[in-house]
């Protein structure tokens, strides 16, 4: 197993480019498998949960090769399998995305249910209860989702009583290769659900609205062959800028899209950090030095998973900070291990007060629970009096690529160790 051990104290400076959306990458890659074409999917990030696709995608009997890094050749010509099992989707809760995929195509899937980080209740009724309108019978079993339907998907108008992201997918890839015309009102309007949306659309699929509350999907026979480049990471970009502001450096990542990061950027900005835009990047300079108010909320609302990195942050920022988690009842669960570094921080319900003040944390050892709490460890570690051991950062893996690499890169002091 593997740790970080951190040098604190070091100024971060440079610029280092974006990687590919861990969040997009996922849905997509399951949406090749509506094809049976080949399809390059370029800018695919190097991580724990990507592999994991890859596997269960070849377990269908879809041919997948890397062609470089970042690069993936897929062609699902025939499936072989229609199920998604125990052993694999227990590591990844997205798995449940392979539901609607394997359905268009083969009529029936058994997918078990998913597992992945411990941060609260991520039901998949939401799922499930769309695709029974949309003429899909469904049986859980011994843990698996057992779902078939005669003849095709059928479109429906589906109104979400939240607006789910993994369910917005879902219903966008059922719908692709529907019969008829599929409505999803209170959508989920999250850019990886554009970029789910457009890469669909580039193979021939007929879907307007991404990006709204209301999405429009007219169902086609089936889908082309094509090849795409998936979005920047924009968890990952608010990460590394984060991690230029808690050490009061000057920070710039490049290879982006700003309009993903509006409500991030406002909240930085009203912390004191001095932000500038460009066309394909943002970069973060000094500390902050005045306190925030932060609600997470759906976006284009302030992004749950980048709460645990901005919590951090405000450790130290002199005052009292407030964020109040409306996504994820467990999402605090950092809270502890920034505390053994040194934090101030008391919770009531959903509401976290961070006392700040400058050089609040000191170097410990630390234990990860989750993918963002442990990116939120590691920045404390960046900016503590001494050395910061975070420990289990396999979570980190799932969806950070050579994140050490690039705060390296940056000039920061930290390296992967065996424990």
């Amino acid at each position: 197993m593997d740790k970080f051990e951190i040098e604190g104290g070091v100024v971060l400076n440079g610029s280092v480019e974006a990687s590919g959306s861990k969040n997009a990458s996922l849905p997509i890659l399951f949406a090749s498998i509506l094809s049976a074409k080949k399809i390059i999917l370029e800018r695919v990030p190097q991580l724990k949960d990507i592999q994991t696709s890859i596997e269960l995608i070849k377990g269908l009997g879809a041919e997948i090769s890397k062609e470089s890094n970042n690069r993936y050749s897929i062609c699902a010509e025939r499936l072989q399998s229609i199920e998604a099992p125990y052993d694999l989707v227990r590591t990844m809760r997205a798995s449940i995305l392979l539901l609607a995929p394997i359905l268009a195509r083969e009529g029936k899937a058994r997918v078990s249910l998913p597992g992945g980080c411990s941060i609260g209740s991520r039901p998949v009724d939401i799922h499930l209860k769309a695709l029974e309108q949309m003429g899909v019978k469904i049986e859980i079993a011994s843990g698996y989702v057992n779902a078939s339907v005669e003849g095709k998907i059928k479109g429906a108008d589906i109104g979400f009583r939240f607006p789910s992201v993994g369910a917005t997918e879902q219903i966008i890839m059922a719908g692709t290769l529907a019969e008829g015309e599929t409505t999803i009102r209170n959508a989920a309007r999250e850019p990886e659900i554009v970029d789910l949306a457009n890469f669909l659309n580039s193979l021939g699929a007929k879907i307007e609205g991404a990006g709204s509350d209301c999405i429009k999907i007219k169902g086609v026979s089936s889908l082309e062959g094509g090849s795409y480049s998936i979005m920047f990471d924009r968890i990952e970009a608010g990460t590394i800028l984060l991690a230029g502001a808690i050490t009061g450096g000057k920070v710039r990542v490049e290879k982006i899209v700003p309009n993903d990061l509006l409500e991030f950027l406002s909240e930085a900005k009203k912390s004191g950090v001095k932000v500038i835009e460009g066309n394909d990047w943002i970069e973060f300079e000094g500390k902050g030095s005045s306190t925030v108010s932060i609600t997470t909320a759906p976006h284009p609302g302030f992004a749950t998973d980048l709460q645990a990195q901005m919590m951090s942050f405000l450790c130290e920022v002199p005052g009292t900070s407030t964020i109040v988690e409306n996504i994820f009842e467990n999402r605090f669960m950092h809270v502890p291990e920034l505390v053994r570094l040194g934090a101030d921080i008391s919770i009531s319900g959903s509401t976290a007060q961070i006392r700040g003040k400058n050089n609040t944390f000191s170097g410990a050892t630390v234990m990860a629970t989750d993918l963002r709490a442990s990116a939120a460890l590691v920045l404390a570690g960046l900016v503590a009096k001494g050395t910061t051991s975070v420990r289990r950062i396999y979570h980190l893996d799932r969806g950070y690529e050579s994140l050490e690499a690039k705060i390296s890169l940056l000039g920061g002091k930290i390296s992967r160790q065996r424990e």
